[in-house]
């Protein structure tokens, strides 16, 4: 049995709600997985063979509940490409969130700006990304069963889930704009003149995850939406030194927009969007 159908296999087991909606939460955002109702929590160490989170801020658990009526299904942080997993499992979580029945995700993260124009606690709706770093997390065999071998990326972050993201943070207060997010491979943050290159390219802000995610939900049929929390200006757009520390503060300072705006993104949801 492989590690994606005995971890489905125990989930269902322990979990037998059906969710809708599929949320992974990064860097500093876990908390949002507390205001879930009704919470079952099932930490990646407990599925046989599945990748556990080495990094600070991922809690590295799923939680299952609901919210304004809406079943979820939430990984409470990820695993990195830089924690030395392949891609393959790195977007295990991903893939077991479509296993489950999900049909909707929404994949968070904390980013770094290359807009100039971006302030930390400013969030970014993704509406593309760049990936052209990282390896593809669909190279090697392909399982029919997830996707096809060769699938059409040209709307990866669905149009109408990104002008929700922008309705509902401007009614909870944030400054949200549409953005395209650029991948790395990590752990090292980028050099100035990296950052010159994704400009260049026309990325908005960067991390060290989503991308990849989002590839292999598409893959499976998902409809997603990405969402970045900005915590710091890219190297070479400000003074200070980039640190882990400082990505973690500066979401917990963003933490009470962050759980309005997605709140509001799943209410709206349950009431007729679909998850």
């Amino acid at each position: 049995m492989s590690v994606l159908a005995a971890a489905l296999a125990e989930l269902r087991s322990r979990c037998p709600v059906r969710p809708r909606l599929g949320l992974v939460l990064g860097s500093g955002l876990g908390a949002f997985a507390e205001e879930i109702e009704h919470p079952v929590r099932v930490p990646f160490a407990q599925l046989p063979g599945f990748p556990v989170s080495t990094v600070s801020g991922h809690a590295g658990q799923f939680v299952f509940g609901e919210m304004h009526g809406v079943p979820l299904a939430v990984a409470q942080g990820r695993v990195h490409y830089y924690e030395g997993y392949p891609m393959g499992q790195v977007v295990l979580p991903v893939r077991l969130l479509g296993r489950l029945g999900v049909e909707t995700l929404v994949l968070t993260n904390a980013a770094g700006a290359l807009d100039p124009e971006l302030r930390p606690g400013d969030f970014v709706a993704i509406s593309d990304h760049i990936a052209a770093f990282v390896p593809s997390p669909l190279r090697g065999e392909n399982d029919e069963s997830l996707g096809p071998r060769f699938p059409d990326m040209s709307r990866v972050y669905d149009p109408a889930l990104v002008q929700l993201l922008l309705d509902c943070g401007r009614a909870a207060g944030a400054r949200v704009c549409p953005g395209v997010y650029v991948q790395t491979p990590g752990p090292a943050y980028e050099t100035p003149a990296e950052v010159r290159l994704y400009r260049m390219a026309g990325g908005d802000c960067v991390g060290m995850s989503t991308a990849v995610e989002a590839v292999a939900a598409r893959n499976m049929g998902l409809r997603v939406a990405g969402l970045s929390c900005i915590t710091n200006p890219a190297a070479g757009l400000g003074q200070a030194p980039l640190s882990h520390e400082e990505v973690k503060d500066a979401t917990a300072r963003s933490a009470r927009q962050f759980a309005a705006l997605l709140s509001a993104f799943i209410q709206h949801l349950g009431e007729g969007a679909g998850a």
